[in-house]
């Protein structure tokens, strides 16, 4: 039984279901976006209390709204960014439902399209966005089993020092994640193991404009997929105390023992692969390599920004990194909590007939999937470097919206006379 007919759902209200819903909405798309807790609700309640963004207030927005808080060269608290997407939904009047549960989205076989079934009845669409992103389920490596005497808990679970077991913490991962929540928790007195892998290191800030910008005027964003064998290389990067570049060189002389890739557990032990010099020598040459092509962009381009010769300074390497732990005595070290910095993975079992990889993950080119009518939004690489970042999500909505339009005035076309010029006159209508 069928509750309600509307022309497009879009499945999450978080920052691509709000964009989606701004183009749709602009182009006259009949449309409602279906969110099952609030709206930014992973900003709310799956994030540590103290995270900021990424990014810099005048570069992870929209381009209708500034944050009211923070000022362009801040970096807006979680909270902010949830208060921002509302106030943005607000603003553009979007159609969010929230409090309601897609369960699945099957074949329409008697209308065409799709049944969307969710906790508030059943309803058939033309066109399905899935705008549900790329932190949909976190991925914990089965490594130290739950009978383990250790608390252990994904980085979405995290979310301050006093929330923790009295205890040492060993925090596996080297993305902005795991080094932000093991340098709050050094800093809170705990005494911290981090565990990194692969990582990709950017500065900061170089020559007074921050790497978003560099990015940006060296066309990396606009990159359409990662480099060969970097598709699972983590960004360390901060918004943190102001913003500041990752150097784990720093961390280590700050107290944090850095240890290798965490590889196996064994009663008590975790065992790291000899991993850590390679991974700290790798990060540092995409560091160097950023201020390499900084310097000349700006020389090419004649721009009068200071040099920063103690930026290519890179310190002495830290003893942990020349004389590493390969193995970690978890009750000897008084390790009582493991944190799990590891990411996510994507969970589209609810969208049946989209054909997806053996991985999981959703087949489609630009966000168009193989089968008629169905998007996806938010997630990484979807069009080039910058799509599951706030700002390119909206760049990427946009073209979302233009394909739905387009399927839109096919299916809506009925001829209004016969002639050869009929189907012009209403797909262009």
């Amino acid at each position: 039984m069928v509750d309600e007919r509307i022309d497009t759902v879009v499945v999450g209200g978080g920052q691509a279901g709000i964009a989606m819903s701004e183009h749709l909405g602009a182009a006259g798309v009949p449309h409602v976006v279906l969110e099952r807790h609030r709206i930014a609700e992973r900003w709310r309640s799956e994030r540590w209390d103290s995270l900021v963004a990424n990014g810099p207030a005048w570069h992870d927005r929209f381009p209708g709204l500034a944050y009211p808080e923070t000022g362009p060269d801040g970096f807006p608290g979680k909270d902010e960014v949830a208060e921002y997407f509302e106030a943005y939904a607000r603003k553009i009047s979007a159609p969010v439902r929230c409090g309601v549960t897609v369960h699945e989205v099957t074949n329409d076989l008697r209308c065409g399209g799709y049944l969307v079934s969710t906790t508030h009845g059943v309803i058939s669409a033309r066109c399905v966005v899935a705008a549900t992103g790329p932190f949909q389920k976190p991925l914990v490596p089965e490594i130290i089993p739950d009978k383990a005497p250790v608390m252990q808990l994904h980085s979405s679970r995290y979310h301050n020092p006093d929330a923790l077991p009295a205890g040492a913490v060993l925090v596996v991962g080297a993305g902005s994640s795991g080094v932000q929540i093991a340098q709050e928790l050094m800093q809170a007195g705990r005494k911290v193991f981090l565990s990194i892998g692969a990582h990709d290191r950017p500065p900061r800030r170089y020559r007074g404009r921050d790497f978003v910008w560099w990015l940006g005027v060296l066309g990396k964003w606009g990159a359409e997929r990662a480099a060969e064998g970097s598709e699972h290389v983590t960004i360390a990067v901060s918004g943190a105390y102001g913003g500041q570049t990752v150097d784990f060189r720093d961390l280590a002389a700050a107290g944090i023992t850095l240890l290798g890739q965490t590889d196996s557990y064994a009663d008590g032990v975790v065992r790291v692969r000899d991993t850590l010099a390679a991974d700290i020598a790798q990060g540092d040459a995409s560091y160097l390599a950023v201020l390499k092509e900084a310097d000349a962009y700006a020389t090419a381009n004649g721009l009068d920004l200071p040099e920063e010769p103690e930026a290519w300074r890179i310190g002495p390497t830290p003893t942990c990194v020349t004389n590493p732990v390969r193995d970690v005595d978890l009750p000897a070290e008084g390790i009582t909590t493991v944190i799990w910095a590891t990411g996510f993975t994507q969970d589209f079992g609810w969208l049946r007939p989209a054909p997806m990889d053996v991985e999981g993950r959703p087949l489609h080119s630009r966000g168009a999937s193989p089968t008629s009518g169905i998007y996806f939004i938010g997630l990484p690489w979807l069009i080039n470097r910058g799509s599951s970042f706030i700002w390119g999500v909206w760049h990427d909505a946009k073209h979302i919206a233009d394909q739905v339009v387009r399927e839109r005035r096919y299916a809506l076309y009925a001829p209004e006379r016969p002639g050869p010029d009929a189907a012009v006159t209403a797909l262009e209508a």
